[in-house]
């Protein structure tokens, strides 16, 4: 069995998550993490009581290999697995998506849990349509590409009546945001989703040309962007 083990959003009081979370997570024999780090500050953060080195620990990122990912599929046969999120919810913008792939091929049971998701909770709160809507992850990093590309997820917003989700890596943000405010239309709808469960949250939809008024510092703010 491999249970997808969701993780705060940056706030570490264990109550904003399910508190079975903490009892499946002693549960497992196995947890795949992105960052050791980060995995082992969260289980400190949930008051999980078994002792860190009675885990196994295993090394889940992008750069994971179709061997290694074997390897950990071979695991997942015979013990009890997790997959730790580093912010969020597992497989969802999150590496672990690849090994759980390979588990549905291997007939391995697969166990999603509750929790929290920035992009969720932004289009919870955006106002915008929850009917219809994509996530692109990351826009492109070269300036040129960029604004190419948010012209055409606000021409797919206007047309399809979609909302258009993405992020940004957070020291990118405020580049972003310049860019978003001086190539969208003035009565297109921008929600930032800044900081979420955190005491500095913003989470604010306004018209372009409204939010021309007065930018918000975003740098190095975890932000989910959405067009409507």
């Amino acid at each position: 069995m491999i249970y997808l083990i969701p993780t705060h959003l940056g706030n570490p009081d264990p109550s904003l998550l399910p508190a079975y979370i903490k009892t499946q997570i002693e549960a497992c024999d196995v947890l795949f993490v992105e960052h050791l780090k980060t995995a082992r500050h969260f289980l400190k953060s949930m008051q999980v009581q078994k002792a860190i080195d009675d885990f196994q620990w295993e090394l889940l990122d992008k750069d994971t290999d179709d061997a290694t990912l074997s390897k950990y599929n071979a695991l997942a046969k015979d013990k009890t697995c997790g997959i730790l999120s580093e912010a969020g919810v597992p497989a969802v913008a999150d590496p672990g998506a690849a090994l759980v792939k390979i588990a549905h091929r291997n007939n391995i049971p697969v166990k999603p849990m509750i929790g929290p998701s920035s992009l969720i909770l932004a289009l919870m709160g955006s106002g915008m349509n929850g009917q219809q809507f994509a996530f692109h992850g990351y826009l492109p990093v070269d300036k040129a590409a960029r604004i190419q590309r948010i012209k055409l997820l606000e021409q797919k917003a206007r047309k399809d009546k979609e909302t258009q989700l993405f992020i940004e890596t957070p020291y990118r943000n405020n580049a972003l945001l310049t860019d978003l405010v001086e190539q969208l239309a003035g009565d297109t709808l921008l929600c930032i989703g800044a900081d979420l469960t955190l005491e500095t949250e913003l989470l604010q939809t306004k018209k372009v040309k409204e939010w021309k008024h007065a930018l918000p510092d975003l740098n190095k703010r975890p932000c989910v962007f959405l067009i409507g």
